[in-house]
């Protein structure tokens, strides 16, 4: 986390968390959800505004993390900002060739620890990182990974592994 974001914590450390702001889709893109967005449908059916801007981007991957329930946000500065995910919390690149080295969206390098597929035939990998899908892009390079008995996928269905692998699709404020 940024040292600027630690210090406004520590100014405002009462400002009211946020929801339906802002989501992350399969292919690891963010997105604005104004009030107007949310009004006009759910995340992933109504995307909202990507987010293109690259030191914004930078801040956000630097400051995304998960509270203790398993819901990711983003620490922007005092404001805690939970993340709607349309798949998993992370989205995996994988490199071309063996050992097929992963990466977050998010920049950060992980080692997968087990791979799954959902009935849609989409890979996911777990690592120390987190949980996350691959990227669409990189399907051919995973393909060759589990054609070389690198990950060995198991099926599971897409309903079950927020709550296997402990994340949150659509945090919701506490009931008061």
């Amino acid at each position: 986390m940024d040292e600027i974001v630690r210090a406004a914590l520590k100014k405002w450390p009462n400002v009211p968390h946020c929801f339906g702001w802002l989501a992350l889709d399969a292919r690891g893109d963010w997105y604005m959800r104004d009030e107007r967005i949310q009004a006009a449908g759910p995340f992933p059916q109504v995307k909202g505004s990507r987010i293109r801007h690259d030191k914004l981007l930078a801040f956000i991957h630097r400051n995304y993390t998960h509270d203790g329930a398993g819901a990711w946000f983003f620490q922007n500065g005092p404001q805690r900002v939970y993340v709607e995910l349309e798949a998993a919390p992370l989205v995996w690149r994988v490199a071309e060739a063996a050992p097929w080295a992963i990466t977050a969206h998010t920049g950060e390098p992980a080692v997968p620890r087990s791979a799954w597929l959902d009935e849609q035939g989409r890979l996911f990998l777990d690592s120390a990182l987190g949980f996350g899908i691959v990227h669409t892009l990189d399907m051919l390079a995973a393909a060759a990974a589990v054609e070389a008995g690198a990950w060995v996928p198991q099926a599971l269905p897409f309903a079950e592994m927020p709550a296997r692998f402990g994340y949150v699709l659509r945090p919701q404020p506490a009931p008061r």
